[in-house]
């Protein structure tokens, strides 16, 4: 059994909506350390990730607003992860908006890189979150660390852990996705990525869907790490979100992707992103990520 470190990252600078700061601690209150510790997980707490608030900086470039601050978080972030996971670890990172997966997904990366392995990754989420400075139409750079993490972006948040990139694109899959920005669109073909847009999960189901991603996410790598946007969720089910958009995964099919990742017995760590409380209904989107991480560590129903 292995054990698991909760890391709280409470970036609410990457996104233009406010409130996903609270994130982490309202999956906290959700019950997570209790429903884990019931399926018989050793639990740590590795408290928060020190995160100014926007109100008192300047947001600097416009076409990456808040960088600095964003890479400084994320580069705690990696060097903590790097520093606390061992191969019986697996690191649930809460948010916090979606930028701080350029952190926890290069502390994964390194801690592995460092036993001469590389990790997969497989992306929820509503948005392609692979626009660049460049395509960007807002400068949030919550719309872009998969791009960063694939090597493509400002070299602050490219060069986080001293190597770049974090993740090759056969080894990466998105999935949900049904809102990408018009000049973003040539960034996610051009990129080699596999991606099952909210149509394809249609078509296809989301356990053909999902066995493919695992299996491209695991092909020559240690494993993968699961990174859930909750917004890739339909917003019915996860009306707390900062950039909710409709017809995405049902509440099972969300919950059958975090079963599979867990039976496929790849899975190195996990975020949950994207809870905003400010947008919630009595904590039910926070309520619904604690959940996710349940099914993703082994919660059952018989």
């Amino acid at each position: 059994m292995h054990r698991i470190k909760v890391l709280g990252v409470p970036l609410d600078l990457g996104a233009g909506h406010r409130g996903v700061d609270m994130g982490p601690n309202a999956i906290r209150v959700a019950g997570l350390y209790d429903g884990l510790r019931q399926l018989g997980y050793d639990v740590k707490d590795l408290g928060n990730v020190h995160v100014p608030n926007p109100e008192s900086r300047e947001p600097g470039d416009p076409k990456a607003r808040f960088l600095a601050e964003i890479a400084a978080a994320c580069a705690e972030t990696a060097e903590i992860l790097e520093r606390e996971l061992d191969d019986d670890v697996r690191p649930v990172i809460l948010g916090g908006d979606h930028s701080l997966a350029i952190g926890s997904v290069a502390g994964v990366a390194s801690y592995w890189r460092k036993k001469g392995q590389r990790i997969g990754l497989i992306w929820i989420d509503a948005h392609a979150d692979m626009n660049t400075p460049e395509t960007s139409p807002t400068g949030n750079i919550h719309g872009m660390p998969l791009s960063c993490l694939l090597g493509m972006g400002r070299p602050e948040l490219t060069g986080i852990g001293g190597f770049s990139p974090k993740v090759l694109p056969e080894n990466t899959v998105l999935l949900g996705i049904r809102s990408v920005d018009a000049e973003e669109r040539l960034v996610v073909k051009k990129s080699g990525v596999t991606v099952f847009t909210m149509r394809q999960v249609d078509e296809k189901g989301v356990r053909k869907c999902m066995r493919k991603a695992v299996e491209l996410a695991s092909h020559g790598t240690a494993g993968f790490h699961l990174s859930f946007d909750v917004d890739g969720v339909d917003a019915f089910e996860a009306p707390g979100v900062g950039t909710p958009v409709r017809g995405g995964l049902t509440y099972r099919e969300s919950h059958l992707i975090a079963e599979m990742a867990f039976d496929s017995g790849k899975l190195l760590g996990m975020d949950v992103t994207e809870v905003n409380p400010v947008e919630d209904s009595r904590n039910q989107t926070a309520l619904l990520g604690a959940e996710l991480v349940f099914s993703a560590f082994g919660r059952r129903i018989l």
